[in-house]
């Protein structure tokens, strides 16, 4: 190679790159195997009362993802850990509400600043022009509004699955109730069943137990439970269940009418989505489908017109 070709070849940086997303995704499949693991061990084991409570709502061992991000967050800069109540809210929808969770989100940006504008660089042609402006104007985009669009994006897949497991936590918490369990054994129990099939949901309601255990009173602990998850259906559940404990009312039937009524919102949601599906599919069949089908039709007769004015011609 000569000395003026010192461009980085194209090889080389898609195999660095396959490397550290294959590094990043061991690790993490091994964090969340190991997260899935204590999670079934500890909902699956048989204890005692006193024992469930402990195990379930005490953390005594934080986990490898806990560590690594405390010690990342205890090395970063001062400018970098500085609280911004916003951010922390959105992280706390997302699921990440660990003290080391806003630093991590900043570091993330940082690297993302850092890292794609020289991979946009190392990947551009070198030949002047306009399109490494092109490539570089579109890394900076992407460094600078990728991470918040991705939170969001997690924001509202949380979302979804805490509202998709609602209502059968309320079943649960129905059956619970009418058989004499108080409302706080309900929900650690509902928390323990199905913390496997919605462990987002599961983890709240263990929240909620944990902060009741300590000493707040129950309807402040709930009134937590929607401003940590975002989700409409349970602030009005919360305010059903608070009026209906300050006045003495039957919380069962009004975990059933909340139950029931997020049933019926959940089927006209699908209703809705499949009577939108489409006009959805309509713009993306208008530019994709039709022309290819107007070429499959016409474009023989366009082939025979020419070949016959062609011939005619000669």
């Amino acid at each position: 190679m000569s000395a003026s070709g010192t461009s980085i070849p194209l090889s080389l940086v898609l195999l660095v790159c396959t490397l550290v997303l294959a590094v990043v995704t061991i690790g993490y499949v091994a964090l969340a195997a190991a997260n899935r693991s204590t999670v079934i061990d500890r909902a699956t084991a048989t204890h005692e009362a006193g024992s469930l409570m402990e195990g379930l709502l005490v953390d005594e061992r934080p986990s490898m993802g806990t560590r690594l991000s405390e010690w990342i967050a205890s090395r970063m800069p001062g400018s970098a850990k500085t609280d911004d109540h916003t951010i922390a809210e959105r992280l706390m929808l997302a699921g990440f509400d660990a003290p080391a969770a806003q630093a991590m989100f900043n570091a993330s940006r940082a690297a993302c600043a850092v890292l794609v504008p020289f991979l946009a660089w190392t990947v551009a042609p070198k030949d002047g022009g306009t399109l490494p402006l092109i490539f570089g104007g579109g890394a900076l985009m992407i460094a600078v509004v990728g991470p918040t669009a991705v939170l969001d994006r997690l924001i509202e897949r949380r979302r979804h699955r805490i509202r998709r497991g609602v209502p059968d936590a309320l079943d649960l918490l129905v059956v619970c109730v009418e058989a004499g369990v108080s409302l706080d054994a309900a929900m650690l129990r509902v928390s323990r069943d199905l913390a496997s099939m919605h462990p987002e949901l599961c983890f709240e309601l263990g929240q909620v137990v944990r902060k009741v255990s300590a000493g707040i009173p129950r309807d402040r602990a709930l009134q937590e439970l929607p401003k940590r998850t975002g989700v409409e259906e349970l602030r009005t559940l919360v305010a059903s269940m608070i009026q209906s404990e300050r006045l003495g009312s039957s919380i069962a039937r009004v975990l059933r009418i909340n139950a029931e009524t997020l049933r019926l919102r959940r089927k006209q949601m699908v209703e809705k989505n499949a009577a939108e599906a489409a006009l959805k599919m309509l713009l993306p069949m208008a530019l994709f489908l039709l022309p290819a089908l107007l070429i499959v039709i016409i474009g023989p007769a366009i082939i025979e017109m020419l070949t016959q004015f062609g011939g005619g011609a000669a």
